[in-house]
């Protein structure tokens, strides 16, 4: 799949309202809306200034729409379409945060503990059109360094 605009992106994670998954360690299962708002939430409250890493946090829950299985594959189905929309920076971050006994950068690891707490977190994230701006200003500014390249 390529994602080839924010509007196909927001469908996408549109899509994931009423979607279940059980990822991860922590067991239980997690609506991937909620989830993705809530990881992305969590992210913004703790690096305000880091939209990518923030973003990251949003689109990491659509593997289990686009591969319906376990961890590794559905983030590696995730990264590739992500990554082409919002950059290396982002993709890399959806496929590393699935643990997979590699080390972590800080990022990476900041990644990994916000998609953990949002599990149990119980707090209200707002709504997916809240992040409708911070996407297309990271699709933009991927967009022109590709064209720099």
């Amino acid at each position: 799949m390529e994602l080839r605009s924010v509007e196909e992106l927001m469908d996408l994670l549109n899509a994931c309202r009423g979607a279940w998954a059980t990822p991860g360690l922590g067991g239980g299962r997690v609506d991937l809306h909620q989830h993705a708002l809530r990881t992305a939430a969590l992210l913004r409250r703790t690096r305000p200034a880091d939209k990518e890493l923030q973003v990251a946090g949003l689109v990491h829950a659509i593997g289990p729409l686009l591969r319906p299985g376990e961890g590794a594959a559905q983030a590696d189905c995730a990264a590739d379409p992500v990554r082409a929309l919002l950059g290396e920076r982002v993709g890399a971050l959806v496929r590393g945060h699935v643990p997979d006994g590699s080390p972590a950068d800080d990022d990476l690891s900041r990644l990994r503990q916000a998609d953990e707490e949002a599990r149990i977190a119980g707090f209200d994230a707002g709504v997916l059109e809240d992040w409708r701006t911070v996407l297309e200003l990271v699709a933009a500014r991927n967009s022109r360094l590709g064209a720099v390249d």
